[in-house]
C-alpha cells in the first residue's frame, strides 16, 4: 500500500526516550504474531521484556540493557503492523537506538539478530557508562556552529555534538564537568542547555570502549543488502554494502546522530509522507521542527491499533 496518489514514504524509528509503560500491548493483545515476536525477543535477550514493557517498573525499564531490547522490540511490532497493512517504505531510518528498527525493516537484519545485538549493545553501553560517566543536555536556541564554537571554548575534558536533531536543538554529551561549563556559555550565548535524565553519556568517545567488542559480536551475524534504502545517522547518507553497514553500525555507537542532515535528506528526495513506527511521538514532534511550513506533506504516528487505523485513512486520502 503507497499513498492514494503515489507520494514517497518513509519509515522513521524512535530510540531511546520514547519509552512507556503499556508500549504495544494492545497490538499484543490483538496479534498472535506481535505476541510471538515479544516471546523471540524474550528468548534472544534472556529478559522479561513483556513484563518489563506492561508493568516496569520504570526504572528497570529505562536501565539501558533492558530498554535497548524493549524498545526494539516495540519497534518491531509497530512496523510488522504496519507492513501487514500493506504499507511499503521508500526509505527507512532511525534515531540512534531505532537504527536496527530500520535495519529489520529494510531485511537488512532479522528480527532474532536484530533482537540479539540490540541486547549486546545495551550490555555494553551499559558497562562503559559505569566506567566512564558523563552527562547530556539538549542545547536550544543555538545553531550547531554556535554549539560547536562553544564546545571549541571548552579547553579541557570530553565534549562533543552528540545529536543534531532540529536547526536549534542540538544534544552535548561528555564528562560532567566539560558539560557543565558549555552550558554557561550556552546561556552566555542567548540559548539554554537542558539537563537530560540519562544513565550515560551516549554518542561520546566515553563509550567508545564498546565498539570493538560490539565488532566481535556483529562478526557473528548475518548483514543482508537493503530492500529499500536506509540513511544512517553516522553518515546521513545511504549506504548498499553489508559489510560497510558494520563498520557504521559499530561507529554509530560513539558518534553524532545527523538527524536534521537526515530529514533533509529526505526532503531532497521528495519524501511527502513521514511515518513514525514505534512509541510515542517524538520524532514526528521533531519534525514539525524541521519541515518548512511550504514544504507539502503529511505526518503520522504509530503505536496502537488506533493510530494504525488513522494512518491507513490518511495514506487512503480518507
Amino acid at each position: 500500500m503507497a499513498t492514494a496518489d503515489g507520494r514517497k514514504i518513509a519509515i522513521l524509528f524512535p530510540g531511546q526516550g520514547s519509552q512507556f509503560l503499556g508500549m504495544t500491548r494492545e497490538f499484543r493483545d490483538q496479534d498472535p504474531e506481535a505476541r510471538a515476536l515479544m516471546a523471540a525477543a524474550e528468548e534472544a535477550s534472556g529478559l522479561p521484556l513483556a513484563a518489563l514493557c506492561d508493568d516496569g517498573p520504570m526504572a528497570e525499564l529505562t536501565r539501558t540493557l533492558h530498554l535497548q531490547p524493549a524498545m526494539t522490540v516495540a519497534n518491531l511490532i509497530c512496523y510488522d503492523a504496519l507492513a501487514k497493512a500493506g504499507v511499503q517504505a521508500d526509505f527507512c531510518c532511525g534515531h540512534s537506538l531505532g537504527e536496527y528498527g530500520a535495519l529489520y525493516a529494510a531485511g537488512v537484519l532479522s528480527a532474532r539478530d536484530t533482537l540479539a545485538l540490540v541486547t549486546e549493545r545495551g550490555r555494553l553501553m551499559e558497562r562503559e557508562a559505569e566506567a566512564h560517566p558523563g552527562a547530556m543536555r539538549a542545547v536550544v536556541k543555538l545553531d550547531i556552529e554556535q554549539v560547536r564554537a562553544v564546545i571549541g571554548q571548552v579547553k579541557s575534558g570530553v565534549l562533543c555534538v552528540a545529536n543534531h536533531n532540529s536547526a536549534e536543538q542540538i544534544v552535548i554529551s561528555g564528562e560532567a564537568g566539560p558539560v557543565e561549563e558549555a552550558a554557561g556559555l550556552v546561556a552566555e550565548r542567548g540559548g539554554k542547555a537542558i539537563p537530560l535524565k540519562v544513565s550515560g553519556p551516549w554518542h561520546s568517545p566515553l563509550i567508545g570502549g564498546a565498539i570493538a567488542d560490539f565488532v566481535t559480536v556483529m562478526g557473528g551475524i548475518d548483514f543482508k543488502t537493503p530492500r529499500v534504502p536506509v540513511l544512517f545517522n553516522v553518515t546521513a547518507g545511504v549506504e548498499p554494502n553489508p559489510e560497510v553497514i558494520r563498520g557504521i553500525m559499530a561507529r554509530q555507537i560513539a558518534s553524532p546522530v545527523r538527524w536534521f542532515e537526515t530529514m533533509q535528506r529526505l526532503m531532497a528526495e521528495e519524501v511527502r509522507v513521514f511515518i513514525e513506527a514505534g512509541p510515542k511521538n517524538v520524532l514526528t514532534g521533531l519534525m514539525k521542527k524541521i519541515v518548512p511550513a511550504d514544504y507539502d506533506h503529511q505526518c503520522f504516528q504509530v503505536d496502537s491499533p488506533a493510530s494504525l487505523e488513522q494512518c491507513l485513512a490518511g495514506l487512503a486520502g480518507k
